[in-house]
């Protein structure tokens, strides 16, 4: 079934764009670059067999139960969850080496630290994946994954209730064109970032999995040195999502994989 959702795409521009976090340091305070709210047909794969795989399209929808269900209080969790993300990767897309290194809990409320993306993107450029590779290893280490199959991957999962509101989508890499790729800056007080904004295309094909549970994750690719295709993404705000109560919550990892 497909159904209609909006979501903002990022504009081509000729000069440099960005995001600037904590502006005049105000924390919390962002200046975001100009956007397209645009309206999209979403693909639901909830009801449909998905053809979806994971070295074809950098991404696969899996069902796996954790034994942790809070995920912010204190960070005794964090060891026992990357324990078992490790074996989850290991498992479903053949890592060798799997390091864990960010988690993130969103929230779609006003007065949250961390809202749902929903801005158009993939979390790294090329150049800035290779600079969170030499971050987390050292240059000698990040050298030696340099010469093998190494990726970033991204698993996200609801926390504590179904999802009902703000599911997250992708764009098939297929239908997406490489000139709708433009580097976005992070700037904050103290290190600039960059992403990978995509601007709108009436071909891009979108999709999500509805009603997602606690039990439930999608891993998905957001950097490979081989090739392996990156997933545009975004909260999907859905027009079926009208009057909905539920507060959409979230917990995404970023890890850090070698293939061989």
């Amino acid at each position: 079934m497909r159904e209609s959702a909006t979501v903002n795409y990022h504009v081509r521009s000729d000069t440099p764009q960005a995001f600037r976090f904590d502006v005049d340091g105000v924390y919390g305070k962002l200046v975001s670059p100009t956007l397209l709210p645009t309206q999209v047909s979403v693909q639901d794969l909830r009801d449909v067999p998905s053809n979806m795989d994971f070295n074809r399209d950098g991404i696969r929808f899996d069902r796996h139960i954790s034994k942790i269900t809070d995920f912010e209080t204190g960070s005794a969790w964090q060891a026992v969850y990357e324990e078992e993300l490790r074996a989850l990767l290991v498992e479903r897309i053949a890592a060798k080496e799997v390091i864990v290194f960010d988690h993130t809990v969103r929230v779609d409320d006003p007065d949250a630290d961390r809202k749902p993306a929903r801005n158009v993107h993939n979390d790294y450029s090329a150049p800035a994946a290779q600079q969170r590779l030499i971050d987390i290893l050292g240059e000698e280490r990040a050298s030696e994954f340099q010469e093998g199959h190494y990726g970033f991957v991204n698993v996200w999962r609801p926390v504590q209730q179904t999802i009902r509101t703000s599911p997250l989508g992708f764009i098939r890499p297929s239908s997406v064109r490489p000139e709708d790729w433009m580097n976005i800056e992070l700037i904050y007080p103290d290190r600039v970032g960059q992403i990978l904004g995509v601007a709108a295309n009436d071909d891009h094909d979108w999709f999500y999995l509805s009603k997602m549970t606690p039990q439930e994750v999608v891993i998905f690719n957001i950097h490979d040195n081989r090739g392996r295709p990156c997933l545009g993404h975004s909260a999907l705000d859905m027009d079926s999502a009208s009057g909905e109560k539920a507060v959409r919550k979230s917990i995404e990892s970023r890890t850090l994989v070698r293939y061989q």
